[in-house]
């Protein structure tokens, strides 16, 4: 019976019994003695280089022959030129009929070579989407039940206390721990300037302290603008004559800020568009004692028309005018530069383009421009269109959304502020929706 030598730590072994009767356990072992020793079905034999014998049983050593034939006796059948059948190579797939014979094309490249299994396609991925990616926007309002939303199918008004918790705790389940807040505000708190923006016990302060009491790691984004305050249903204080009034304004977003930052918000998120309100928001944070707070500045916002849909969800559509005079032309692609530039110099800590997916160009514009992490947002318009469209059976709603936000991910969004970051959470861990 052949015997393999075997160098063993003494750790290999809990305890072994000697033939005699007498146990050992560890290095109690004598190296100068010669017994027999056994453990578990195998028989051990002590010599003196301290190295153990390891005979098979019989029962073991039929199982390593149930081949047939050890290694040496396969290599010496190949060498002799015996070598075992294996299966043929499979014919090449027929062309259908009618396909003409042409020769090959001259071509040292083919970039399909790398694309002609899941495997390797997988295996040459350069965009990977996951639910750290998306930023939740989640619609609140004062009352207790959930409020759907007509014109963005699947999402609801939440009501702060119980509605707004299910629906963090879902999408927790599935990797998205980031949310940010959208107000719906009563109209009686509505004014000219917006005073309930800084309100501490407004809707935003309490929603943002009791997510906090129940999910600390929970990271809050907020929205600091002034149109769902104001009864002008304007980003900005406006004067009697339409002129959204940029300084004073600003005054209002820095005091609406250290409102959220004291709430237990994580990063403010100015998306109103004034000038200089990104500096001045960073010092008044940094003079509250809030230097830890971050800012995602809407850095490329354009005066679009998909935002529709959300204004309908917080009631906030202006009450005369556009909002052209702030909000930049969606005709312009370097005037971004010029509002990513000042942003930067002013503190910002995320730059966000918005809507997303028609304005991929300035998301790729800013990561290739700036060293910030960059943010996406696939606003109410884009989430409605592919919504409706999957309705009614024009399109895969499932892989259109998957594709729209691959899209962004792939133009240098780092993150991605969408509707449909529950619904995509799951369809990446294997949910069904």
């Amino acid at each position: 019976m052949a015997s393999t030598m075997i160098s063993v730590s003494p750790s290999n072994f809990g305890t072994i019994r000697c033939l005699d009767g007498q146990s050992h356990s560890g290095l109690n072992l004598k190296p100068s003695t010669n017994r027999l020793f056994f453990n578990t079905g195998r028989t051990i034999k002590l010599r003196s280089t301290s190295q153990f014998v390891i005979r098979a049983s019989d029962e073991q050593e039929a199982k390593l022959k149930k081949f047939g034939l050890t290694d040496e006796e396969c290599e010496a059948a190949v060498v002799a030129g015996n070598a075992p059948e294996a299966p043929p190579v499979p014919p090449k797939p027929a062309a259908p009929a009618g396909t003409p014979v042409v020769q090959s094309l001259p071509l040292n490249k083919r970039p399909r070579r790398n694309r002609k299994s899941p495997v390797l396609r997988a295996s040459f991925q350069e965009t990977y989407l996951a639910p750290a990616n998306f930023v939740y926007p989640l619609f609140i309002h004062e009352g207790q039940e959930d409020t759907p939303i007509g014109a963005m199918p699947g999402c609801y008004r939440l009501g702060w206390r119980h509605g707004l918790l299910e629906e963090v705790s879902k999408a927790r389940d599935v990797g998205v721990n980031s949310i940010v807040l959208f107000p719906k505000v009563p109209d009686a708190l509505k004014t000219p300037t917006g005073d309930e923006a800084y309100n501490e016990n407004g809707l935003v302060p309490r929603a943002i302290r009791l997510l906090k009491d129940k999910y600390p790691d929970l990271v809050i984004y907020t929205d600091v603008a002034l149109d769902p305050y104001s009864s002008d249903g304007h980003d900005g204080i406006v004067r009697e004559d339409g002129v959204i009034m940029n300084d004073e304004t600003v005054h209002q977003l820095c005091k609406q800020a250290v409102a959220q930052a004291r709430a237990g918000a994580d990063i403010v998120s100015p998306s109103d568009m004034m000038d200089g309100r990104v500096g001045a928001i960073r010092e008044a944070l940094d003079t509250a004692g809030f230097s830890d707070v971050s800012i995602m500045s809407y850095t490329a916002k354009y005066a679009s028309a998909f935002y529709g849909p959300f204004r309908e969800a917080l009631d906030s559509n202006p009450r005369f005018g556009d909002k052209k005079t702030y909000q930049m032309n969606p005709a312009n692609y370097r005037e971004a530069l010029v509002e990513a530039r000042a942003d930067e110099a002013e503190g910002a800590d995320i730059l966000l383009v918005k809507p997303g997916l028609p304005y991929l160009d300035i998301v790729r514009l800013l990561r290739d421009s700036s060293p910030l992490p960059i943010a996406a947002y696939q606003v109410s318009g884009e989430y409605s269109m592919i919504k409706a469209a999957g309705v009614l059976k024009m399109i895969d709603e499932e892989k259109v959304m998957m594709e729209s936000l691959m899209c962004l991910r792939r133009a240098g969004a780092d993150i991605i502020l969408t509707y449909f970051a529950l619904q995509a959470a799951r369809c990446l861990c294997g949910e069904k929706r």
